[in-house]
C-alpha cells in the first residue's frame, strides 16, 4: 500500500463498499516461510468477511491466525506524456482496499449457512436468471462435497485503502492524464480507473 496520504482519503464505507463489490480477493496469513496466500470470493455481512477454503490448502491449514484480505481494483500503466508537463515519469495508477483481522475457523455445522450465503450473493448478481441453490444439489453428493471445504469468518478490525489516481499532479494534469488513458486501448477497468481520476475520494 502506497504511504502517500495523499491517496489513502477514501472513507472505511468507501473502501468496504468496493470491496463487498470486487467480492474476491488474496486473502493471506503469516508462517514460518513466505507468507501463505489463497485467492478467494467472499461476502461482507455484519461487520466481517464469510469464505470457505477447501481444507487441503496451507491458509486452512494454518488457520486462526492474524489474515490480510487484499482485494485489487482497477489499475493501470500512466505515460507521462499524458500530462502535459515536463520532466514527469511513468507510473502506476490503481485501487486496492486490505482488510484485516483474525481469520476464524467456523464449527462444519456452519458450512451450509456460508456456502448459501456466498451463493446467493453471486448469484444475485445474475438476475433475472433464476438463482441457483444448494438445494439443486442431491443431497448425498452435497454432504460429500461439504465435508472437503472448511468455513471461516474473518471479524474486520481495520481497513486499509490506496487509491492512486495523480491526486499529487495539479488539477489539469490529472483530467489530462485521464483523458489519455479513456483514449488508450482499454477495457473496462480502465474506464473506471479514469472515472475516478475525474474524481477521486476528497
Amino acid at each position: 500500500m502506497h504511504p502517500n496520504p495523499t491517496f489513502r482519503k477514501a472513507s472505511d464505507a468507501q473502501n468496504l463498499a468496493l470491496a463487498a463489490e470486487i467480492g474476491a480477493g488474496l486473502l493471506t496469513l503469516s508462517s514460518e516461510g513466505a507468507p501463505l496466500a489463497a485467492q478467494v470470493p467472499f461476502a461482507i455481512r455484519d461487520g466481517a468477511v464469510w469464505l470457505h477454503l477447501v481444507r487441503s490448502n496451507p491458509v486452512a491449514r494454518a488457520a486462526p491466525g492474524p489474515a490480510r484480505l487484499i482485494v485489487a481494483g482497477p489499475q493501470g500503466y500512466i505515460s507521462p506524456d499524458w500530462y502535459g508537463l515536463e520532466d514527469q515519469v511513468p507510473t502506476w495508477n490503481y485501487v486496492s482496499v486490505h482488510l484485516l483481522g483474525p481469520l476464524e475457523p467456523l464449527p462444519q455445522s456452519e458450512m451450509r449457512a456460508v456456502l448459501d450465503l456466498l451463493s446467493e450473493e453471486f448469484e444475485a448478481r445474475l438476475a433475472p436468471k433464476p438463482a441457483w441453490t444448494a438445494d439443486k444439489m442431491p443431497e448425498e453428493t452435497l454432504a460429500r462435497m461439504m465435508r472437503m471445504i472448511q468455513p471461516f469468518r474473518m471479524p474486520i478490525e481495520a481497513v486499509e485503502g490506496t487509491w492512486k489516481l495523480a491526486q499529487n499532479k495539479p488539477e489539469t494534469a490529472r483530467l489530462a492524464a485521464a483523458e489519455g488513458l479513456t483514449a488508450a486501448p482499454a477495457g473496462p477497468d480502465l474506464a473506471q480507473l479514469a472515472a475516478w481520476m475525474r474524481e477521486p475520494p476528497a
